[in-house]
């Protein structure tokens, strides 16, 4: 199964970065955005990043042009009746992403693989909404998308071995490492991670030691290149929460529940880098 016609369902932080390396990668890409000004942002985020790319030698301008040249930004969900893959990277929310994909069911043709880059969902639950759950995968990259070497391609019950496969070769197309995982909370990273981080917020809340003696424990010990709690202001309290009380429902234990410290400040606001604080307070840089 040749994928060469890829269909990207918004293009925020994550469809953005996977319409890119798509693109890169020779693939004609349509990018749907709910309106004519989410498309021109999206589009300007990707003309941003390729931008510095240029700048920095790794990208020629014509290289770049090339690049935007492959794709094709639309507000109509009916511009995917060509794609071969469709991934979808809109708010992480199932009743949103399957009513995407029972509206995407009627629209692309048989052979159409379908795909979600979901961090914390069920797979199959969104497969389900479909006529073709066979025709389904979990493709979760991670950010910022054109520089992380990580794919997680999920197989749900139904996921046939071709599709599968085909898959997995799409994510080496694009160049990353695959890493594959079956349709569990979690996946591979999150069902390590998220534990790791909830105890780095209970040790804080302990009173174990500072968050920043914490942070430099982990980066200097163990060699991470970031601290939990700095990870956890990078990647967002609000998302970490919503992930942490995702997994909890599925799994019921212990080291998924998240502390009360991190419910406090996700209620106040504190939501990381992009609020201005969380742990950490960015206002001032």
């Amino acid at each position: 199964m040749d994928i060469n016609t890829v269909g990207v369902v918004g293009c925020g932080l994550m469809g953005s970065g996977i319409a890119q390396i798509a693109s890169q990668a020779g693939c004609n890409v349509v990018v749907r955005e709910v309106d004519e000004a989410a498309c021109e942002k999206g589009r300007g985020k990707i003309d941003k990043f390729l931008g510095k790319a240029v700048e920095k030698g790794k990208m020629s301008e014509d290289d770049k042009n090339a690049v935007l040249g492959r794709m094709t930004f639309t507000t109509d969900l009916a511009d995917f009746s060509s794609c071969d893959l469709v991934v979808e990277a809109i708010i992480e929310n199932l009743d949103a992403k399957r009513e995407l994909f029972g509206a995407l069911d009627g629209i692309c043709p048989d052979h159409t693989i379908f795909a979600t880059n979901t961090s914390s969902l069920a797979v199959g639950d969104m497969a389900s909404a479909t006529k073709r759950p066979q025709n389904f995968v979990g493709l979760h990259f991670f950010n910022p998308v054109p520089l992380m070497k990580l794919v997680e391609v999920v197989r749900t019950l139904e996921t046939s071995d071709e599709v599968f496969d085909a898959s997995c070769a799409f994510g080496e197309k694009v160049g990353k490492v695959v890493v594959r995982a079956k349709d569990s909370p979690g996946f591979v990273v999150n069902l390590l991670l998220v534990p790791y981080l909830l105890d780095a917020i209970r040790a804080l809340e302990a009173g174990v030691a500072t968050k920043e003696d914490i942070d430099a424990g982990m980066k200097l010990g163990c060699g991470h290149p970031m601290g939990p709690l700095q990870l956890l202001d990078f990647v967002g309290l609000d998302t970490t929460l919503y992930i942490a009380d995702i997994m909890f429902h599925e799994f019921k234990e212990f080291r998924y529940s998240a502390p009360p410290m991190l419910r406090r400040l996700v209620a106040s606001g504190r939501n990381g880098m992009k609020a201005g604080r969380g742990f950490y307070d960015y206002s001032k840089k």
